[in-house]
């Protein structure tokens, strides 16, 4: 085969893998309905920072879901699933693993390493702001290479390899809150608000009768390493990249022709990573979308998600109120396109 109808053949199978997602897209929500009610938006921000091969921190209040929401999209996906209970006295080794000691039939002594509970393609980790920094640096350090040395040894983590870190805004006694280098490790931050009066009314009728609830497998963990790959594959123009970095670069304060309101509110600006996870954010909306252009309401999109974490607030925001998301939403009012 000709490397010109290779290309074309992979150019078929994209295309055909491309509208199965658009189709599945519909069938994954449909799916995650049966056990969540509403939520649509935030189902889709994990969903794209999946197949963008990031990792995402989930900030709400308790009882909104969290769990239960990334369970059943692990279980839809067929993904493996496991879930990390951050507490003060977690060690590192609680979450790699260890070498343990272990005799064979004859006798022999030797070391055998016992995985950790972050062997798997899906990590929640539940409430990692009350984990001491140490702890915190092991996880991060896992999700960064996607590996882990133990003992001298290096161990490949499962692919795909997709961390959810959650934190809970209203208690912040005896936490250990995620410096700004770090938290620039998460593609997306996304906040889970409280549900509409409506949905809160089926939640309660759903969960407090007798229910059994079946559910079908739509995608499994090698189309979702293909979906993956597709989305570095999309094409974007260069007038979509240099909207995402004026958007960035208006967050910066020290910036020539940042706006007035964000030298007076604004600390510290977003980075060339919030550039990158844009472009990436913007790129994965299209495809499950079915769609092999990006346009610039695809970073608009994912720009809250992507720069929520990314800004530090002066002192002057915070004594009058103003949220970063506020900051965000004006520098889009600005820069509309």
């Amino acid at each position: 085969m000709s490397p010109e109808s290779k290309s074309a053949a992979t150019d078929e199978q994209d295309v055909k893998m491309l509208e199965e997602l658009r189709k599945g897209r519909e069938l994954l929500l449909g799916e995650i309905g049966k056990v969540i009610v509403g939520q649509r938006e935030v189902v889709d921000d994990i969903l794209i920072a999946l197949f963008c091969q990031g990792h995402t921190l989930m900030v709400g209040v308790p009882g909104l879901a969290k769990t239960l929401m990334v369970r059943t999209i692990a279980d839809i996906l067929d993904l493996t699933f496991n879930r990390i209970q951050f507490t003060p006295d977690l060690m590192p080794s609680d979450i790699v693993g260890t070498d343990i000691i272990q005799e064979d039939a004859k006798g022999k002594r030797e070391f055998n390493f016992l995985k950790g509970p972050v062997f798997a393609n899906v990590i929640l980790a539940d409430e990692i702001n009350r984990t001491p920094p140490k702890t915190q640096a092991a996880l991060l350090e896992a999700m960064e290479e996607k590996r882990v040395t133990v003992g001298g040894k290096t161990y490949d983590l499962p692919s795909p390899f997709f961390v959810l870190a959650t934190q809970n805004p209203i208690e912040q006694e005896g936490t250990y809150p995620l410096p700004e280098a770090q938290l620039d490790r998460f593609m997306f931050n996304i906040l889970i608000d409280y549900p509409t009066p409506k949905e809160e009314v089926e939640i309660v009728k759903s969960t407090t009768a007798l229910r059994e609830i079946k559910l079908d497998r739509v995608l499994t963990a090698e189309q979702v390493q293909g979906i993956q790959k597709i989305v570095r594959k999309i094409p974007v123009s260069d007038e979509v990249v240099e909207y995402a970095v004026k958007l960035v670069g208006a967050t910066r304060p020290h910036a020539a022709g940042a706006p007035d309101f964000v030298k007076e509110y604004v600390r510290w600006g977003a980075g060339p990573r919030a550039s990158q996870y844009l472009i990436l954010g913007a790129k994965a909306r299209s495809v499950i979308r079915g769609r092999y252009s990006v346009s610039s309401q695809d970073v608009q999109s994912v720009a809250g998600v992507v720069m929520r974490h990314r800004l530090v607030r002066n002192f002057h925001a915070e004594s009058e109120g103003i949220r970063t998301d506020d900051i965000i939403d004006r520098i889009l009012e600005k820069h509309p396109r």
